[in-house]
């Protein structure tokens, strides 16, 4: 048999070091790791997060940072994937990448955190398994992407499974062949409905995939054996996630564009931090609206809000008038109708407050939200007009979410995010202390030992 893509991914994640990184890797990783730790901290203490540390047997209002990032070493690793992914996308503050069409952090990091005490794993060690487990899980996205969230599969979820695994297999030090067998185990796993977004079940799908990474990636270092074509071969994962019927198993294959030797999608593509709580399909839109209103828009005279946006954005968005936090941040209505009425998109403008505002409320019925025919179905454009009761109208289109890849989040909004997410969850020193101490990830001898206080560089509880 030819080298199939499995091989290939396997070769690659099993010879790659921290030296073999690109040049801007490391940033790229170490944002995405102080951003999901504080969003994990946050969810893990509310919502869904809280909901799976008390179905784990732990008090999430009583546990410690180490607890709740599932560090501590305690208890087994897939069960503390699961309740660590499922917190880390509880408020939906967590990242993204268009390279997957989904959110890659969330698969990536609780699995790592699992394992880390048991291996020992230092910044560098966590970084590498990162890097590689973001590569693997884009390349496996290419081929039937975007057609495969379209047909309702939460992408986060799908390809997330087989980036956990990868992640879980670096970190694990698997050799090519076991780490062969654990992307074709992690390739039985792969679910998630987008039915589901708007409840907890959506976040829960970030903690079943992490779970399936350390559960494929552990079995296949103890001896399960799994077809080496599952992912690509005749009814393996592409064949049955893919919903164009034109594309056959071969086709598939020659789309596979992965090349260990080329530019990496953590480069290409990159990692876009959230700065709001909320769908990203919103983000672009709450922007615009934010920009117009700071321009000298009085809310209480605004007679209508008109947003375009792609067809994604259709999908996803799925609730006009939200009757729960969760729904409200799959509304467009409602996150423009803050962006217009608040200071600021931030946790609270998702809580009962909110929802319950009347200025929120009255600006809210007037949002006309219609999908953009012209635009990609996964574009984040959009565009907003506000019309005011005088007559007047104002328009702006924003192209890009605020915080992309090529234009982060500055390191002050990236700063205050982190602490509003940990202080929900430790105390403000402790927050901090982490912050700074997260920041030189690559530095550190033992992420497990510094985040659980046992660095002799800190003196974290």
């Amino acid at each position: 048999m030819d080298e199939t893509p499995e091989r290939r991914l396997a070769e690659f994640v099993a010879a790659t070091e921290y030296d073999d990184l690109p040049a801007d890797a490391p940033a790229t990783v170490t944002r995405a790791v102080v951003d999901t730790v504080g969003v994990a901290l946050a969810g893990a203490v509310e919502g869904a997060g809280a909901t799976a540390a008390r179905s784990a047997g732990l008090d999430p209002e009583a546990a410690d940072a180490a607890t709740l990032l599932g560090v501590d070493g305690d208890g087994d690793p897939a069960a503390t994937a699961l309740r660590v992914g499922t917190a880390a996308h509880a408020l939906d503050y967590d990242d993204l990448s268009w390279a997957l069409d989904g959110h890659p952090s969330v698969t990536l990091l609780p699995p790592l955190f699992a394992l880390a005490d048991g291996a020992d794993a230092s910044g560098r060690d966590l970084a590498t398994a990162f890097a590689v487990g973001f590569e693997v899980e884009c390349a496996l996205a290419g081929p039937i992407s975007p057609d495969h969230y379209e047909a309702g599969w939460h992408a986060t979820a799908t390809f997330g499974a087989f980036g956990a695994t990868a992640a879980a297999a670096s970190l694990l030090d698997l050799d090519a062949e076991a780490t062969e067998r654990a992307l074709a185990v992690a390739a039985s796993t792969p679910s998630g409905a987008k039915r589901n977004f708007g409840s907890m079940t959506k976040p829960l799908h970030a903690g079943l995939c992490s779970r399936s990474g350390v559960t494929a990636a552990t079995l296949a270092r103890d001896g399960i054996t799994a077809a080496r074509d599952a992912v690509s071969g005749d009814r393996g994962f592409w064949d049955l996630y893919d919903p164009d019927p034109g594309r056959t198993a071969a086709d598939r294959r020659d789309a596979f564009a992965f090349d260990p030797d080329g530019p990496w999608a953590v480069e290409t593509e990159g990692i876009h931090a959230k700065a709001y709580p909320c769908c990203y399909f919103t983000h672009t839109a709450v922007a615009a609206t934010a920009a117009i209103v700071d321009d000298g828009v009085d809310p209480e005279g605004i007679e209508r809000i008109e947003v375009r946006a792609a067809g994604g954005a259709g999908d996803a968005l799925a609730y006009p008038d939200p009757e729960t936090g969760l729904e409200a941040k799959f509304s467009m209505e409602h996150a423009v109708a803050c962006a217009a009425v608040r200071d600021r998109v931030d946790l609270a403008a998702f809580e009962a407050g909110a929802l319950e505002d009347p200025a929120v409320d009255a600006v809210r019925e007037r949002v006309e939200f219609a999908v953009e025919q012209s635009l990609p179905y996964d574009s984040h454009e959009s565009t907003v007009r506000i019309v005011t009761a005088d007559g007047t109208t104002r328009e702006r289109r924003r192209v890009d979410p605020p915080g992309v890849h090529d234009d982060p989040l500055p390191p002050e909004t990236r700063r205050r995010k982190f602490l509003e997410c940990a202080e929900r969850a430790v105390d403000p020193e402790t927050a901090e202390r982490l912050y700074d101490r997260l920041t030189d990830l690559p530095e550190l001898p033992d992420v497990a030992a510094t985040l659980a206080g046992r660095d002799s560089r800190t003196d974290l509880p």
